[in-house]
């Protein structure tokens, strides 16, 4: 294993801020994660059921090579107009690209939701929905420290049948630091059947979601039956496609192309499948970015390295799906995962 950042947060990467707004009644929120100037990114998105904005644009071979900022909200389709809100602060404060013909910048902010509309709260919210407003606050609050568990885009999360969250850890490899951000909101369960388990635990470090245990890959007839009821529950839960979602950042220090970070983007959703079961399915949305500060030139064969950068991007995140549950509080008739537990 390697050693975890001094916060174990995404934050541990330098230049990267995380920042949450969320409002209690209306049970959703949104979270961003702000570098500090230009971060390289890349997207994978594995789910059925994707919600997006400007993930296109990253793709390695169209011309924009940068971004500004990242936005994981809540809310379904109007979850997206947080990213109007980041826009727009950013581009108050001259963060963005320059153009000489006219004195506005003009920020890349990639965004994606996860659908927390039928999880209690008040969406009531008339003719003008929340998010932009969310978004705005949610920079404002932006720094190294932030909230976890029932926080931003987690506060009104669910997974399988636990309360959802945000989660986060870092690892620190060679100098170099990879952070993982994950809201979960899982239609999969991130727990073995039967047990308290997580499925993320041979990954655990430091026992930062409650060192539960190992998992064991031999179940017992009992416990395979546990878990053919669970899908069985999940299944007769299920109203409509889009329904759940589990949203990721990878953040890291190491400096990256575009096409290079799309490829860690691909390995860090793994991390997904490492910690909940089943994923990526016809009800998820599933999205994972990477950013790159490019703070740290990677050492060794190229190839060799990023092999290594991507494993370590894939366990942090399995790592931050199973914190994401571990933090998150009862609410709203949904319980928590120490609750259930004991813990």
């Amino acid at each position: 294993m390697f050693p975890t950042g001094a916060a174990n947060l995404i934050t541990d990467v330098p230049g990267i801020s995380v920042g949450n707004a969320q409002d209690p009644a209306l049970l959703s929120g949104v979270t961003v994660v702000l570098p500090d100037g230009e971060a390289v990114a890349g997207v994978d998105a594995r789910g059925g059921a994707p919600g997006s904005r400007e993930t296109d644009a990253l793709d390695p071979t169209c011309l924009v090579d940068a971004v500004h900022g990242l936005v994981l909200a809540g809310g379904s389709v109007f979850g997206l107009d947080a990213a109007s809100g980041v826009m727009h602060w950013l581009a108050e404060r001259g963060r963005g690209f320059a153009f000489r013909t006219q004195p506005k910048v003009c920020p890349v902010v990639p965004a994606a939701n996860l659908f927390d509309l039928t999880n209690g709260g008040d969406k009531d919210w008339g003719d003008v929905p929340p998010y932009r407003t969310l978004g705005l606050a949610a920079c404002d609050a932006a720094g190294p420290d932030f909230a976890l568990g029932n926080a931003g885009a987690g506060l009104g999360a669910l997974a399988g049948r636990y309360k959802g969250g945000l989660g986060s850890v870092s690892a620190v490899w060679d100098g170099i630091t990879v952070g993982a951000l994950a809201a979960v909101n899982s239609f999969g369960s991130p727990v073995v059947p039967g047990t308290g388990v997580f499925w993320a635990a041979p990954y655990e470090i430091d026992g930062e979601f409650g060192g539960t245990g190992e998992v064991r890959f031999a179940l017992s007839d009992e416990t395979r039956s546990l878990e053919a009821d669970t899908k069985s529950a999940l299944l007769r839960d299920a109203m409509a496609a889009g329904h759940n979602t589990t949203l990721g950042v990878v953040a890291t220090d190491a400096l990256l192309t575009p096409a290079e970070a799309k490829r860690v983007a691909i390995m860090a959703t793994d991390g997904m499948a490492r910690a909940l079961r089943p994923v990526h399915t016809p009800y998820d949305g599933d999205i994972v970015f990477t950013l790159s500060t490019g703070r740290r030139e990677l050492e060794g064969p190229r190839p060799l390295a990023l092999t290594t950068l991507g494993g370590l991007a894939a366990d942090a995140m399995a790592r931050a799906v199973a914190r994401g549950v571990y933090e998150a509080q009862s609410t709203a008739g949904w319980r928590g995962y120490r609750d259930i537990h004991e813990r």
